[in-house]
């Protein structure tokens, strides 16, 4: 992988989303992912993404647990975050500090351009 393009952080379990986020956003990012919530917020303070992609439904810690503590630690509050989801939760993410919220299934348009807003700001 090229080091050059911006380094995005994905917490997602399911292996098909992975493998389909990967073939969407690989040729755009760098992507690190991680299966639950313990990992996400190990590798945002020890890798500083510029985003981090979440869903609600992680292991150890929930998606808007991750959230909470992302946003209320120094070294990674700055790091915008973008909910991912089949769950109709978008009130309960930002009310944990999401700074997106997009529903899944994955749409090519939507996710590109809602993260380069978000690191563009």
């Amino acid at each position: 992988m090229s080091s050059d393009k911006p380094l995005i952080l994905v917490a997602e379990r399911d292996p098909f989303m992975r493998v389909a986020l990967m073939r969407v956003l690989g040729t755009h990012f760098q992507l690190t992912f991680a299966e639950n919530g313990h990992d996400v917020l190990y590798l945002a303070r020890d890798q500083q993404p510029v985003l981090i992609i979440l869903e609600v439904l992680l292991p150890e810690l929930d998606g808007f647990q991750v959230c909470r503590r992302l946003k209320q630690t120094e070294k990674t509050r700055h790091i915008p975050v973008l909910f991912f989801t089949f769950l109709l939760a978008e009130e309960q993410a930002l009310q944990a500090g999401a700074d997106a919220f997009l529903l899944k299934p994955l749409r090519q348009t939507a996710i590109l351009e809602t993260i380069y807003k978000l690191i563009e700001s």
